[in-house]
């Protein structure tokens, strides 16, 4: 059982269904009379950017991009590499990038850099969990979920070497389990 490996519960189901709610309400009132692109950064944002969607009383569309700098680690190693492009232009579009969490910044400030150039209208950050102990780049979100300590999180996509994403809830892991 994976529950086990959780140190403490962070947020519950019920309070990740409430602040997507109102993340939703917040980005539907910012874009009235727009449609805005939603742009996943898989893997750690799919349920995410499925409940936001899902929130907002807009018209939107979505796109997905793999850019990783983790590996199997837990500490990013730095180096940026975009493993999924997006599918469609963004010139023009108002973009909202959503992310699982915004740590070190160093992949967020890289992928941004690399959209800006492709000309949209607009390009606005929105991550479930803001952790600004670890940020090394100048970077801040426009629409944040919760901010969180430095602790090592898993659940509601959240992973560890591929695991615990399932969880309903976002938890703590348990430094035994990632200092093996």
């Amino acid at each position: 059982m994976i529950h086990r490996d959780i140190e403490q519960v962070l947020y519950t189901e019920e309070e990740l269904r409430q602040r997507v709610k109102e993340l939703g309400g917040q980005i539907t009132a910012d874009y009235a009379g727009r449609m805005p692109m939603l742009v996943s950064v898989l893997r750690g944002s799919y349920i995410f950017m499925a409940d936001l969607t899902r929130s907002i009383n807009l018209d939107v569309t979505v796109d997905f991009m793999v850019v990783s700098s983790y590996g199997a680690g837990t500490v990013s190693s730095g180096q940026v590499e975009i493993k999924k492009d997006l599918s469609d232009s963004i010139e023009g579009r108002d973009l909202i990038i959503v992310e699982d969490i915004l740590d070190s910044g160093n992949t967020l400030y890289y992928l941004l850099d690399v959209l800006k150039a492709r000309k949209p209208a607009s390009i606005r950050l929105c991550t479930l969990m803001d952790k600004p102990e670890r940020r090394t780049k100048p970077i801040t979100a426009d629409y944040v979920g919760f901010t969180i300590p430095d602790a090592f999180i898993v659940g509601y996509g959240l992973d560890y070497d591929e695991k615990y994403r399932n969880l309903p809830y976002v938890g703590v892991l348990k430094p035994s389990v990632y200092e093996k």
